[in-house]
């Protein structure tokens, strides 16, 4: 019996997951409810707030997944071998790309993030942490290397 919660709701969380980002895409983030969530799942809401406390619990978790799929790519590009600059235009294409796709032309989508980064929700700081702190690895190795000149690494990260 065990063993089949523990597989259970991570799928579940997981598919409520699903469901929202393609729900807040459909009918925007204001206009979705849990209650839509539900339905397009055919359980309850009560069940829904099993797997996720509040609606704003399972908008974060809509962001962390595709903020994390960003965070994957530009962590992947900064251990792959070669010189650091050809590496780090890469990253930074690939965030702007990746980004731009997700965001800027979904305006339905583009309307949750707009509401995280007003509320501050901690998804949206460890994300933005994260990319620098990866940004600024290559950029370390571009300063040990001589490719860079980065006498602030942390201020060039940031910058970039």
């Amino acid at each position: 019996m065990t063993l089949i919660s523990e597989h259970t709701e991570p799928d579940t969380r997981e598919r409520i997951l699903v469901v929202a980002e393609r729900l807040f895409r459909q009918i925007g983030y204001q206009k979705t409810t849990v209650a839509d969530i539900a339905k397009e799942l055919r359980m309850s809401p009560a069940n829904v707030y099993r797997f996720f406390d509040s609606k704003k619990a399972i908008h974060e978790g809509v962001a962390r997944v595709l903020m994390g799929e960003v965070e994957v790519e530009a962590q992947r590009i900064a251990t792959t071998a070669g010189p650091a600059a050809v590496r780090l235009r890469e990253m930074m294409k690939t965030i702007h790309r990746m980004n731009s796709e997700r965001y800027v032309g979904d305006s339905k989508l583009h309307e949750m993030v707009e509401v995280a980064m007003e509320e501050s929700w901690e998804v949206c700081v460890a994300h933005m942490e994260l990319v620098t702190q990866t940004i600024g690895s290559v950029i370390a190795q571009g300063a040990a290397s001589g490719e860079f000149e980065a006498p602030d690494l942390q201020l060039s990260a940031m910058c970039a």
